[in-house]
């Protein structure tokens, strides 16, 4: 038993990984900048005050810096023991915005819940991180079935189904149940389940899928018709310059005129109400404007050294539930960031992700820094 306490108290005072943690305080120190940039007109317009978003995104910092700091403490492998339980809350949690009085909608969805004395958060945050921990749990305790078609592929997939059906039915959020699958099949992926299962069910599912997704959009009601058109708009924005393709012709506009080098820190054009909520998904945008291709470059290139930072660590870690729980946090981080890129060059159609550290979201930054507790740990190796 003392051989196994000193182990862990070992494994909990490893020495910090000082490039991650450098890494993370640059991006949201820059995320905090650049929504302070890119809400000023809007928050005005609305507030009579500048500095509404900002001071919201810099309070939720530091109480997740602070979260961060405090979890590092905590032996991760504590979690374990709790993953059936976190699985169910982080599924019941997102039924809370729809308790009359509760939920609050926005932009025609209801994906925020709002309390008297806490004030307002998006659950859909808390529970990427609960499955994340889940699935962690649950890949490591049936390792001997993963390579089993219905054990192994079809029964873990099972488990996203509900989150999946809720987030899209109740809260009308297909972004963050793209997420959340996608993070799911990495994390099979590297548990060891076969790649040929996810060939063979994605070539015949793909196909179903795709035409009952073109029958919704086609015969469907206002929620599919609003679909469609961010489909149309993508393949041809100047169609529909005004309505549809709004949006992604300013970002396009944004980001070309942005230069090499940029127009500066806060000389944005489209920032003044052009670009519709441009502290949001469309950040990017704002940040190309106002910092060039060269500072997309440098904002790109510290995102990649997170991810391989986080790699790293997924690597080294102890045992095989900390290596998928670090597998499951850069996955999430990694997928947003090369959606979000992908959404304001009109890459993608319009799906309206984030993009972690930068978009407004005091619950998403939150969240995100607490999930970086493994970079305050530096693992040398397996024991």
């Amino acid at each position: 038993m003392q051989k196994k306490v000193k182990k862990v108290s070992k494994f909990v005072n490893q020495p910090l990984d000082f490039i991650l943690c450098a890494i993370v305080f640059i991006l949201m120190a820059l995320g905090i900048v650049m929504v302070l940039s890119a809400s000023a007109p809007s928050a005005l317009a609305q507030n009579a005050e500048s500095y509404t978003y900002a001071g919201r995104q810099l309070m939720f910092g530091i109480l997740g810096v602070i979260a961060m700091f405090i979890i590092s403490k905590i032996d991760y492998r504590f979690y374990k023991k709790f993953y059936w339980p976190i699985y169910f809350i982080s599924c019941g949690i997102l039924l809370l915005v729809a308790i009359p009085g509760l939920g609050v909608s926005a932009n025609g969805a209801t994906r925020w819940v709002k309390f008297p004395v806490l004030g307002q958060f998006q659950p859909s945050e808390f529970t990427k991180i609960g499955l994340i921990v889940f699935y962690a749990g649950y890949l490591v305790d049936h390792k001997d079935e993963l390579r089993d078609f219905w054990k192994g592929f079809i029964k873990p997939l099972c488990f996203v189904l509900p989150p999946i059906a809720i987030l899209y039915l109740v809260q009308n959020h297909l972004s963050a149940s793209l997420i959340i699958a996608m993070i799911t099949c990495v994390m099979m992926l590297m548990a060891g389940t076969r790649m040929l299962h996810f060939i063979v069910t994605g070539v015949i599912g793909g196909g179903g899928l795709g035409a009952f997704i073109a029958y919704k959009l086609t015969t469907g009601g206002a929620d599919s018709s609003f679909r469609l058109g961010r489909i149309l708009s993508f393949l041809d924005p100047w169609a529909d310059a005004k309505e549809t393709g709004w949006q992604v012709i300013q970002s396009l506009y944004a980001i070309g005129s942005g230069g090499l080098f940029g127009a500066g820190l806060g000389e944005s054009k489209q920032k003044y109400l052009y670009i519709s909520e441009p502290q949001n998904d469309f950040i990017f945008s704002i940040v190309a404007e106002e910092l060039g291709f060269i500072g997309c470059v440098i904002i790109i290139c510290l995102f990649a050294i997170l991810i391989w930072r986080g790699i790293l660590i997924a690597i080294k870690a102890p045992d095989t539930f900390g290596s998928l729980l670090a597998v499951g946090i850069v996955s999430l981080v990694a997928i947003q960031v090369i959606l979000n890129i992908a959404v304001v060059t009109s890459s993608i159609p319009n799906t309206g992700i984030p993009l972690p550290f930068f978009s407004y979201g005091g619950t998403a930054l939150f969240i995100l820094l607490c999930s970086m507790r493994s970079s305050t740990q530096y693992f040398k190796g397996r024991q």
